[in-house]
This record gives C-alpha cells, sequence and structure tokens, in this order.
C-alpha cells in the first residue's frame, strides 16, 4: 500500500489492524496484519499491543485474535440485542425439534454475522460462532441476503472473488446468479457443503416492520442430515413467526 495512503492518526490505524481480520480469520500472525493494514511492522506491533491491553485483540501463540471485548461491545448494540431476544424462543424450538446447530444471521456487508447460536452435544461441530463471519455466498444465510440484496451487492461480490473452500463451493458468477434467483424464488437458501466439507444448512429470511429482511435463520448439521426436502418447511416456519412477533403481529 502506497505511504500516501497510510493513515496516520493513532485510531484509523488501530481500525485498519481490526478491519484486516476477514470472515474466516480466527487469527493472523504480526505479518499478516502488518501487510493487510499497510502498516510499518514496528508500528504494527505497537498498536496491536495496545489493542490487547485495551481488550480489543488477545495475543496468541501464532498472532492474534478478536478479542471478547468487541464481542461484549456489539451485544449492546440495540438492534442486534433485540433480534437475538425476540428470536431466541424460535432457535431453541429449531434445535429441540432437530437437535442440529441452529443460527440467526445478520448481513455484514458481503459476510453474513452469526449473531446467535444454538447447538448441543449431539450437533456436530462446525467452524461457525457467535461474532464470526463467513462470506454470503457460500453460506445459507448469505444466499438469502444477497438474493434480497440489489445488483450492486452481487457485483461487488464477484469482484472481490469467489474463494472455493470445498469441491461444492459456487465459484462461477453465472452459477451463483442462477442460485441466488433460485433462492428468491423458493423463499430460502440451502448451502450443500459449499463452505465446508460434510456440513449442509438451509436458511429462511426474517423480515422486519416495513418488509425488508432483517437477518436469518438457519439450521447447520451433517450433509446426509440437513437437506431442504427434510427441513426447509421448519425453518420457514420459524423464520415466519419470528417477522409476525418483529411486525407487531
Amino acid at each position: 500500500m502506497p505511504d500516501d495512503l497510510v493513515p496516520k492518526a493513532v485510531l484509523p490505524r488501530a481500525l485498519r489492524l481490526l478491519d484486516a481480520f476477514g470472515p474466516a480469520d480466527t487469527e493472523l500472525s504480526l505479518a499478516e496484519l502488518a501487510e493487510r493494514s499497510g502498516l510499518p511492522k514496528p508500528t504494527a506491533l505497537r498498536m496491536l499491543g495496545e489493542l490487547v491491553s485495551w481488550g480489543a485483540l488477545d495475543r496468541v501463540d501464532s498472532g492474534y485474535q478478536l478479542g471478547m471485548k468487541l464481542f461484549r461491545l456489539g451485544q449492546q448494540v440495540s438492534r442486534t440485542r433485540t433480534l437475538c431476544d425476540t428470536g431466541r424462543p424460535y432457535l431453541t424450538d429449531l434445535y429441540e425439534a432437530t437437535h442440529e446447530n441452529v443460527h440467526l444471521a445478520i448481513s455484514d456487508d458481503l459476510s453474513t454475522l452469526f449473531v446467535d447460536k444454538v447447538s448441543g452435544r449431539s450437533s456436530v461441530r462446525i467452524i461457525s460462532r457467535v461474532g464470526g463471519r463467513l462470506p454470503a455466498y457460500c453460506t445459507a444465510t448469505g444466499k438469502v441476503f444477497l438474493a434480497n440484496s440489489g445488483r450492486e451487492r452481487f457485483v461487488r461480490t464477484v469482484e472481490c472473488g469467489l474463494t472455493r473452500y470445498t469441491p461444492r463451493t459456487i465459484v462461477l458468477p453465472g452459477l451463483l446468479r442462477r442460485e441466488l434467483d433460485r433462492t428468491g424464488e423458493r423463499g430460502y437458501g440451502v448451502n450443500y457443503e459449499e463452505a465446508e466439507v460434510g456440513v449442509s444448512a438451509v436458511a429462511a429470511p426474517v423480515y422486519g416492520p416495513d418488509g425488508a429482511v432483517v437477518a436469518a435463520i438457519s439450521i447447520t448439521g451433517r450433509a446426509s442430515a440437513v437437506t431442504a426436502e427434510r427441513l426447509a418447511p421448519a425453518v420457514l416456519t420459524a423464520a415466519r413467526g419470528f417477522s409476525r412477533v418483529l411486525a407487531g403481529g
């Protein structure tokens, strides 16, 4: 990154380090953070130490992870708290019916951000976590958001690159466009081993009072057990009930 594009003030530099974490990143090394932020390593190291002291980052053996203080601050955002509080009974009901991982997600630009999750000992272990993000184009919740967004977001998704995470990840723009069109037509999104091998998901949109999609509920688990034919009706029913409550009905 050219030196004239690197911010001089302290706060923008710190934010640039936090923004270096992508949807699939659980931890990054000093070298990776310096490269992605455009900061010199000595500067990045000094600022990372301050972020660790404040609690925004945690120091681990191989680098740095986003800290729980950021998650706690995020939980205080009123819209997210309202969604989580209102949606939790629906997530719990879906879990009790399926014993699979159940998520509540919101759109975060080109990613899907998981704001709540219900799982148990019988649920298959998956990469998602509360506060974590995954690319929208290869997740069931993300496809719901993209299908209900304008063309501009689809174009930016393609321009940012469609990384192949598994053999089933859709990486051709034309195929992705057709998949999003099908998502809109049937009213729910599916992910058949596109983000993680052996793991599939079905998601349905949650609508706010103005009729816009504000969140998505998904069931995620073993590909052999999680199919649209089996679980789409349950996810759609939960999402509709959630939507009615948000609308005051």
